[in-house]
């Protein structure tokens, strides 16, 4: 409810006069506080006229902190900094609800965040901006000093003008932007984000600038979580401060960029971010892509594989020559699978180079290429490049388009094994997005080995893993187990919203869901009598093929993930 809405019905209810309404306006003016707040402050209503009025307008119950004595497990769920930045405050349990006083009972953003920070549904009821303040005083210990958003955000001053640059003026100053962003507040704050993301285990980082607003985003087990709002006028400042870091063109703000920041931690750990900068309507853009050395799994019976598909993909990597495809969207862990086969192929008398775009992880023995489409080093160049290069393997990043493809192609029937990626939906959807590259069908038949698709799921936390209370019999069948499957399966959930392990959201890690479409002889014939994706699909399952929902139904049987899960990432068959 806007302020203005909110002293106009003060009035309207003959609660305050239009003067102490102008008064406390100008008072909410000097302090940047909620107009309640000041009229609090300035003794006009008090603490129980103010309750009552917000819990009728808002519709929700109000509540007088000062008559709960609040239980330590409960404070321990939502941090101070939490509490202070949603003006809100834990108050009581009931089973998988938590009833949150709140200055502002409808601010979503406060709600999904408490809810993914607790695990419980959330109940909000309404109180005043200072009995908040006071709770939280009263409530949350003084610890030893540790940085967070509001501690560093402190560093600016905020009455201090950085004047914001429209994105499309040409007097932007260079100069004028680097200093902003070596201040010792912008530096401190964008190094929170990075250190945050990697404590939180997130994969990437999403900066997003807007009209009004400027937002931080995480992506922790494939699934975005809103981290915070800095302040819109630090805008230029935060993004300016990440081009350093990644040693891009801090005065180029038209065209996209790329770049990579390494960071150095204790006991030698080091860290990469890939950088991504984009403009955007309303500014740049920024995502950062973690790569994490340490956590590069390359074990391929630690990956998700069951044990018949696993059979399969091991003996057509295994093959002299041809063509080996995984697909996928971004982000489906299609470079880890091509780098744990390159890793079961690493061996002293075999040649293997990749061309990479870009290279994620080093491989010790392996050649690996990084490619630089402005001076014309692209895969099809590398492609050309390798083969007077003596090779017995190659990797290419990915096949996007026919010169690439037709090269791959020509090198996997001379004798080359050739692993690459392709976008498409699954397994046999890969075959007709060779076909409208513009190769031609015996040459698909010819070269390609096997074709493999893939998601990732989250995991269930193996911590507060229990038996889903929850009959999912028929959700089971309906997602495609048999009747029977569906009766003697016992799902799995995580269910303790005060795990330490998984925040309270349930899931921890990621395992991969596969699908292994070995071309046999009877895909063959159908990919050259012209065969539709469906077809070509309900051959390989009669062939064997477990689809990428099978595999997923078959994690689900194994407790290692949940049919929420199975059914956000694969589509029925």
């Amino acid at each position: 409810m806007a302020q203005e809405r909110i002293g106009e019905l003060l009035v309207r209810e003959s609660m305050i006069t239009p003067d102490q309404l102008r008064e406390a306006q100008q008072d909410q003016r000097s302090t940047g506080r909620r107009l309640a707040y000041s009229l609090q402050r300035l003794g006009i209503l008090q603490e129980r006229e103010l309750t009552d009025f917000l819990s009728k307008q808002y519709g929700v119950p109000s509540i007088s902190l000062e008559e709960f004595e609040i239980d330590p497990e409960l404070i321990s769920l939502v941090p101070k900094d939490v509490a202070i930045k949603h003006t809100c405050m834990p108050v009581q349990r009931a089973g998988q609800t938590l009833i949150v006083a709140m200055a502002d009972p409808t601010n979503i953003y406060a709600i999904d965040d408490l809810k993914f920070l607790t695990g419980l549904n959330i109940e909000p009821v309404v109180t005043t901006d200072t009995a908040i303040e006071e709770a939280v005083d009263h409530y949350y210990e003084e610890k030893a000093e540790v940085a967070s958003y509001r501690d560093v955000l402190d560093g600016f001053e905020m009455d201090e003008d950085l004047e914001y640059q429209d994105s499309g003026s040409e007097d932007y100053d260079a100069v004028d932007s680097q200093e902003e962003a070596e201040q010792a507040p912008v530096v401190r704050l964008c190094n929170l984000i990075l250190l945050n993301a990697i404590k939180k285990g997130a994969s990437d980082i999403h900066i997003e600038p807007y009209e009004k607003s400027y937002r931080v985003r995480y992506r922790v087990d494939g699934v975005l979580h809103h981290e915070m709002n800095p302040p819109l006028k630090l805008k230029n400042a935060i993004t300016s401060r990440f081009k350093i870091m990644s040693n891009l063109d801090i005065a180029e703000r038209r065209l996209p960029q790329d770049g990579r920041i390494k960071i150095k931690m204790s006991k030698g750990k080091e860290m990469d971010f890939r950088v991504s900068v984009l403009p955007t309507l309303f500014g740049e853009k920024i995502v950062l892509r973690l790569l994490d050395k340490d956590n590069l799994q390359l074990d391929m019976t630690k990956l998700g594989f069951e044990p018949e598909p696993l059979v399969d993909f091991k003996e057509c990597i295994h093959r002299p020559y041809g063509m080996c495809l995984v697909t996928g969207p971004t982000g489906s862990g299609k470079t880890t699978t091509l780098y744990s086969a390159l890793a079961e192929l690493n061996t002293e008398s075999e040649n293997i180079s990749t061309a990479e775009d870009p290279v994620e992880f080093n491989l010790q023995g392996i050649n690996q290429c990084q490619m630089h489409e402005d001076i014309g080093l692209n895969f099809a160049a590398a492609l050309r490049s390798f083969l007077r290069q003596d090779p017995d393997i190659i990797m290419v990043g990915e096949i996007r388009d026919f010169e690439t493809a037709e090269i791959a192609v020509k090198a996997a029937l001379t004798g080359h094994l050739v692993l690459s990626t392709l976008h498409t939906n699954d397994a046999p959807s890969t075959v007709n997005r060779l076909l409208n590259m513009g190769v031609e069908p015996f040459l698909v038949t010819s070269s390609v080995n096997m074709i493999l698709a893939q998601r990732l799921a989250r995991k269930v936390c193996s911590e507060c893993a229990k038996d889903d209370p929850e009959d999912q019999t028929q959700a089971l069948i309906d997602a495609g187990m048999s009747p029977q499957e569906a009766k003697e399966c016992k799902p799995q959930k995580g269910q303790d919203p005060n795990c330490k392990l998984c925040g309270g959201s349930g899931y921890k890690g990621r395992i991969a869901l596969y699908e292994v479409m070995v071309m046999r002889d009877g895909l063959k014939d159908l990919v050259l009598q012209g065969a539709s994706a469906a077809e070509l699909k309900q051959e390989a399952i009669r062939l064997g093929m477990n689809t990428l929902r099978r595999s997923g139904l078959n994690k689900i049987k194994d407790g290692v993930t949940t049919l929420a899960e199975v059914t956000r990432v694969t589509a029925p068959d």
